[in-house]
């Protein structure tokens, strides 16, 4: 009998973060009405800033990734998500992929760890948008 008190309030106190835990839902950016199967390039080719191509809307167990690289002749000037899971470990490996990006200058960049699943969404739009461009 006096184990029981002490098992039954170390029990309690481990379910407490387990009904607490809210798993992540929803995107960053709004919600398109439907995804693009295929890329598609803006009609931006003219302009100071460069091309820019949307990549393909890749989803993904976390949610829908894409995005949109700007290129100044072949060369990636600079890459924009615009759509992204909602989740911490997404949030901290995005600057990381769209830095690997620019200096890799494709989409043959290095998987980020603990977001391996929003990285090979990334790679996949990214790379859509590369073949797009003809790069």
């Amino acid at each position: 009998m006096k184990r029981a008190i002490p098992v039954l309030v170390l029990s309690v106190a481990g379910l407490i973060p387990v009904w607490r835990y809210e798993p992540s839902t929803g995107t960053t950016a709004a919600p398109t009405p439907a995804p693009t199967p295929a890329p598609s390039v803006s009609a931006s080719s003219g302009t100071a800033s460069g091309t820019v191509v949307k990549g393909s809307t890749v989803t993904t167990e976390k949610g829908p990734v894409q995005v949109e690289v700007t290129f100044d002749g072949d060369t990636i000037t600079a890459v924009r998500m615009l759509q992204q899971p909602n989740h911490p470990q997404t949030a901290a490996a995005v600057p990381q992929l769209i830095a690997e990006t620019l200096d890799a200058q494709s989409a043959d960049i290095d998987t980020v760890s603990g977001a391996t699943v929003t990285s090979g969404g990334y790679r996949t739009s990214l790379q859509a948008a590369l073949d797009a461009k003809g790069a």
